[in-house]
């Protein structure tokens, strides 16, 4: 998931300050480019949905990582025209390789006696601070943008070598992550879901206006600094703490509860870079937004196990496409805004302050569902 969705989806970040140093696109191509992978990440979601139940989890997942490797080097190529589309198609293979790899590795690791099942959402956090650090090095090595494709490919390609024998076997079903009992019969409550993804989708746009103009913001605020470059890093870095932190909460509790935890951390951190205009603040806000990043992931995608405990793949794409359109919302939003706003700090604050009442109003949403819909407890057998 590292180079699925670290590279697939997130290295364009780091990368585009020297496509645009090079001259290959302008703000304007940049803007078209990103919003084509989110995009992409919608289809791939929904395209998830509809893999048949019967399709082997590992070829998927061994399919993705082989299109990530090879769209990431086709970017290297000097036909422009092109990068719409492999960007998009590059979203499609991150949220594909994102919803089976979760189902996957969470049943093949949650049972076990280390609780690593979060690991596997360490690889998006991952894969934005190696990519922030590796293109930090580049730029200062004075790569192109050309270069930092082919770069990534060839990384992409050798660590999807080293892991590529991992997947050799099927998935297996196992008991979701708490002890809030699945439903695997009987009447399920026709607003759970609908209300579940809703909430998911919120976190989606509360997190990405951060995530998409944290270093713009930055330059705002501190456009001397010598730290311009490390809140992209910190940010990745921040995500894997998370899911690490995420694997050692407490099993019987209400996974929402972690997730309401998650959201309220995540809105703070997004308000943080409007009233604490500094270096410090900054800082604070890539730490406060990053570590519930990937957990809001975990903790989602394990509850919608307990919810719809047949076909999970499905709904966990569900989820994915609705976060996805949470992600697309955001730039839009963000330039309505400055259509309006004579002074960029101001736009800035607004959006930032609407994203943050957002990812407030999807924690009420859960609290909500704990009271509509509590969870019934049991004791899991004892671990192997």
């Amino acid at each position: 998931m590292l180079f699925a969705m670290g590279v697939g989806r997130f290295a364009f970040t780091p990368i585009l300050p020297m496509m645009l140093h090079d001259g290959t696109v302008d703000l304007t191509v940049a803007g078209r480019l990103a919003t084509a992978n989110y995009v992409g990440y919608l289809v791939g979601a929904l395209a998830a949905m509809l893999i048949p139940k019967e399709w082997p989890q590992t070829t998927i997942i061994k399919s993705a990582l082989l299109l990530t490797v090879v769209l990431t080097a086709l970017m290297a190529l000097p036909f422009p025209t092109t990068w719409t589309g492999l960007r998009f198609l590059a979203g499609v293979a991150s949220a594909i390789g994102f919803v089976f790899t979760s189902g996957w590795c969470l049943a093949e690791l949650t049972g076990s006696t280390a609780s690593i099942g979060s690991a596997i959402f360490t690889g998006p956090g991952a894969g934005i601070a190696v990519s922030g650090l590796a293109a930090s090095v580049m730029t200062a090595l004075s790569f192109t943008g050309q270069g930092a494709w082919t770069t990534f490919a060839v990384m992409s390609a050798a660590i999807s070598a080293l892991i590529w024998r991992v997947f050799r076997k099927p998935g297996r079903d196992v008991e979701p992550f708490y002890v809030g009992k699945a439903r695997t019969s009987g009447r399920v409550p026709r607003t759970e879901m609908p209300m579940f993804a809703v909430a998911y989708g919120l976190a989606g746009f509360g997190y990405i206006v951060t995530a998409t103009y944290l270093p713009v913001i930055a330059k705002n605020a501190i456009s001397d600094s010598p730290l311009l470059t490390v809140f992209w890093p910190l940010f990745g870095i921040s995500a894997v703490v998370g899911s690490l932190l995420a694997s050692r909460v407490r099993k019987s509790a209400d996974a929402r509860l972690y997730l309401i935890g998650s959201y309220l951390v995540q809105a703070a951190g997004v308000a943080m870079s409007v009233v604490w205009e500094d270096a410090v603040g900054l800082a604070l806000s890539s730490i406060l937004v990053g570590v519930p990043f990937t957990a809001i992931s975990y903790f989602a995608m394990n509850e919608v196990r307990r919810i719809r405990s047949s076909h999970h793949a499905r709904y966990m794409g569900l989820l994915t496409a609705v976060f996805a359109v949470g992600q697309i919302m955001g730039p839009p939003v963000v330039g309505a805004i400055f259509a309006r706003q004579v002074n960029s700090d101001s736009a800035f604050a607004l959006a930032l302050g609407i994203a943050s009442i957002t990812l407030v109003v999807g924690a009420v949403i859960l609290v909500a569902m704990i009271v509509m819909f509590p969870a019934r407890v049991h004791h899991r057998p004892q671990e192997r």
